[in-house]
């Protein structure tokens, strides 16, 4: 009912798996055309979210928007430094 329920964040109730409903996977084992052995990922998609939401931190921060990887200190001195000029 959109009230808060916990005093603070020390009383906060972490999610455990135990709360989550279970899984049954099903492998489908279609070939791959793209790959030499013909496999597809599985576990590759969480790794693009986190650095979608670092590259919008930084555009919310400084006002200049990150296109490339990696995002280091450096590249983003470089694309503060030019966006200045």
């Amino acid at each position: 009912d959109g009230k808060v329920m916990n005093a603070s964040l020390l009383d906060y109730r972490m999610p455990t798996t135990l709360d989550l409903p279970m899984i049954d996977p099903v492998v489908v084992e279609v070939f791959n055309p793209g790959h030499p052995f013909g496999v597809r990922g599985v576990g590759e998609s969480p790794l693009v979210p986190p650095l979608a939401a670092m590259a919008n931190a930084l555009y919310d921060a400084t006002g200049v928007r990150m296109r490339e990887l990696p995002m280091s200190p450096t590249a983003v001195k470089k694309a503060l430094d030019d966006a200045k000029t």
